[in-house]
C-alpha cells in the first residue's frame, strides 16, 4: 500500500471479522494477504487481468443492509453495528474489489465445501504423476490438493488423454494433460510480452492449449509463462528434469544483460548454477525477466573461461602475475580501460588505480536495440556507477578512438583492460603490438591472448557487489557459487594493483571497502552494502545534475491496471 495514500483515500472492509483499510478497488485476494489470510487461487495473478477461470478463490460476501425507505444502514441491535446481508451463493474473491462496508468470510464450512468441489473437478482428468512431474516442489495444485482435496476419488471413468511433450517454442514445452486452463500464459503473452500467440482450442474436457496456426511461442519473454504456470503443464527446455528444486538454494542477484537491472534469483547446488528466475521488484521488473538473461549462467562453465594467471602466456602464481603487473604500472605511460560491467566497488578501485598513476581512463559503450520492456539500449549494467564513482566524466564511446591516437603517438605503453576486448573496441593489431596489456577478466578473447599479464577474475554469479541501473537505483547482488581455482575476486586484484602502484592499502572486502567508498562519494554517504533494501535504493537525482547520463528509452512495461 502506498505511503502517499491519505486516510480519505482508504475504505474499510472486513475479512473474517477483522477490519482493514485499503484503497478503493483493491482485490480481495490481495487485501486478505495483508492480514496474513491466504485465499487459494490458480488463475489469478496480481500483474495480469482478472478472468475468474479456476473458481478456487470462492468466498462468502456480504454488504450492509439498507432500509428501503431511508437508504440508511439497518443496525443490528445485538451488536450495535450495521446488519450484514450475506449473498446466498459464494462469489470469487479475484473479481471482488473493495467497496465501502464489504464483508467476506474465507473459512466457513460452505466455502470449504465449495473449494473441495472445485478441486475435485480440477483433478478429474489430471494425471497422477506427481513423483515424475518436473513441477514437483513448487506446484500450486499439489499444495492446494493437500489442503482442499477430499483424500479419495469418486471418478471411475477413463481420464481424457491429451498431447504430451509438445514444443510450443524453442524454450517452452507443454504437457497438456497437466493444464488446468488457468490462462495465465495466454494473458501474459498478450498483455505483457505483446505477443498474442497462445489460446485454447476445443471445448470441455477436450480443451487444449495451443499456438495460433503458423506461430510459435518464441518471443524473448516466453519462459515467464513457465514461471507463472501453477502446475507442471509448461516447463523450460533448459531446466527440464535437471534438478529437483528442493535441492537448490536461491541467491538474490541482478541481471547484467542491460542497464534495466532486472532482479533475479540464482538457483544452485554444490557450486553449480542450474537456472535463473526473476525476483519480484515492482519498482524495476515486476515479476518478469528476458529469456536471454536466464542463460547467462552458462558463462560460469564456458570452455573459454580463464582459470590460471599467466605472464607472457606462461602459467604463474597469482602473486607473481600481480608483481609483474605492478612493475608495468610503475614504468609509466599507462592507460586504463574500465568496464560498464564492473560493480560500483570495482569501478571505485579502478578509479583509485587511475589516480595513483595519473592514468587516463576510458569506458567502452555497448549499445543495442532496446525492446521497450526489460532490455534497454544501454547493454552495460553499470555505466552510471562509473559516472558516480568518478571513473569517467563523460558518456562512453563505442570505440576507443582517443586511446588509439595516444598509442599511435607513443604516449601509451601499457593498457590495463578490465574485462574488455580491445579489438572489439576498435584497436587494431598494429596498435596492440605497440603496448603491453594487463588483462583482468573472466573469459579468453583476442586481448587476453596477446596480453603480457592475465589475471583471471570472477563472474557476477561468484562475487558480491552493486550496480546502478538506468533509474539511478543502487542494487546489490551476492555470490551464488564459488569461483574456479586460479581466479581471484576483482576487488582483491584491483586493491593489489592500487597498492603496487603506490596508491596505498585499500580494503579488498565488500564491507570494508564501503567504509571508504561512502566517505568519498557524496551520493553514497549514508549507504552500506549490508543496509541496502532488497528492492534497491533510488539515489537522489539532484546528486547527478552535473553528470552527463546516457539517455535510455522509457520502459513500456505496465503492470495490471
Amino acid at each position: 500500500m502506498s505511503s502517499a495514500l491519505k486516510p480519505a483515500d482508504l475504505i474499510t472492509v472486513t475479512i473474517d471479522g477483522r477490519e482493514i483499510a485499503v484503497p478503493k478497488g483493491t482485490n480481495m485476494i490481495e487485501a486478505a494477504q495483508v492480514l496474513g489470510i491466504e485465499i487459494p487461487h490458480f488463475c489469478y495473478h496480481s500483474k495480469l487481468s482478472v478472468v475468474g477461470n479456476c473458481r478456487m478463490c470462492l468466498v462468502e460476501m456480504g454488504l450492509p443492509a439498507l432500509d428501503p425507505a431511508t437508504k440508511q444502514p439497518v443496525m443490528d441491535p445485538a451488536t450495535g453495528k450495521p446488519k450484514i446481508n450475506w449473498v446466498a451463493k459464494p462469489t470469487i474473491a479475484c473479481f471482488t474489489n473493495a467497496s465501502p462496508g464489504l464483508h467476506i468470510r474465507t473459512g466457513t464450512p460452505l466455502v470449504r465445501e465449495c473449494r473441495e468441489g472445485v478441486m475435485e473437478f480440477l483433478l478429474v482428468n489430471h494425471p497422477l504423476d506427481c513423483p515424475i512431474c518436473d513441477q514437483a516442489g513448487e506446484c500450486k495444485l499439489q499444495e492446494q490438493a493437500t489442503g482442499y482435496g477430499r483424500g479419495y476419488s469418486r471418478y471411475i471413468e477413463q481420464k481424457n488423454v491429451k498431447p504430451k511433450r509438445t514444443l510450443l517454442g524453442p524454450r517452452v514445452m507443454l504437457d497438456d494433460e497437466r493444464c488446468i486452463l488457468c490462462s495465465r500464459c495466454i494473458r501474459f503473452s498478450k498483455e505483457i510480452a505483446r505477443d498474442d500467440v497462445l489460446g485454447f482450442i476445443d471445448r470441455g474436457s477436450h480443451s487444449t492449449l495451443a499456438c495460433y496456426p503458423g506461430r510459435k511461442l518464441e518471443n524473448n519473454y516466453s519462459v515467464n509463462t513457465v514461471d507463472i504456470c501453477p502446475v507442471g503443464a509448461l516447463t523450460s527446455t533448459d531446466f527440464r528434469f535437471k534438478m529437483r528444486v528442493w535441492f537448490l538454494k536461491t541467491t538474490p542477484s541482478i541481471c547484467p544483460e542491460s542497464s534495466v537491472g532486472v532482479n533475479t534469483e540464482v538457483w544452485s547446488r554444490e557450486g553449480v548454477v542450474y537456472r535463473i528466475t526473476p525476483r519480484r521488484n515492482d519498482e524495476v521488473n515486476d515479476t518478469w525477466m528476458a529469456d536471454s538473461g536466464r542463460l547467462l549462467y552458462k558463462q560460469v562453465t564456458a570452455d573459454h573461461r580463464l582459470r590460471e594467471p599467466s605472464v607472457d602466456g606462461t602459467t604463474v602464481a597469482g602473486a607473481e602475475a600481480l608483481a609483474q603487473a605492478g612493475a608495468l604500472l610503475k614504468a609509466g605511460g599507462v592507460a586504463i580501460v574500465g568496464s560498464g560491467r564492473s560493480s560500483v566497488e570495482e569501478q571505485f578501485l579502478t578509479r583509485k588505480l587511475a589516480d595513483a598513476i595519473a592514468a587516463p581512463a576510458w569506458l567502452v559503450s555497448r549499445v543495442g536495440q532496446g525492446d521497450g520492456l526489460l532490455i534497454s539500449a544501454d547493454r552495460n549494467p553499470n555505466v552510471r556507477g562509473a559516472l558516480v564513482t568518478g571513473l569517467i566524466k563523460t558518456v562512453p564511446e563505442a570505440e576507443l578512438t582517443e586511446l588509439a591516437a595516444q598509442i599511435a603517438a607513443g604516449k601509451i605503453k601499457t593498457v590495463v583492460s578490465i574485462g574488455e576486448d580491445l579489438t572489439a573496441a576498435g584497436l587494431g593489431e598494429a596498435q596492440l603490438n605497440r603496448i603491453a596489456i594487463v588483462y583482468l577478466g573472466t573469459h579468453a578473447n583476442a586481448t587476453s591472448a596477446g596480453a603480457k599479464v592475465v589475471l583471471p577474475t570472477l563472474t557476477v554469479f561468484e562475487k558480491a557487489g552493486t550496480f546502478i541501473n538506468q533509474q539511478f537505483r543502487l542494487q546489490r547482488f551476492a555470490p551464488a557459487v564459488p569461483g574456479p581455482q586460479g581466479a581471484a575476486d576483482d576487488l582483491v586484484i584491483l586493491a593489489g594493483l592500487v597498492e603496487a602502484a603506490g596508491g596505498g592499502a585499500l580494503a579488498s572486502d565488500i564491507d570494508g571497502l564501503w567504509t571508504t567508498l561512502a566517505s568519498e562519494i557524496k551520493p553514497l554517504a549514508t549507504v552500506t552494502y549490508q543496509n541496502l533494501p532488497a528492492t534497491g535504493l533510488l539515489l537522489d537525482a539532484s546528486d547527478f545534475s552535473d553528470l552527463p547520463f546516457p539517455e535510455d528509452e522509457t520502459l513500456h512495461f505496465n503492470p495490471k491496471q
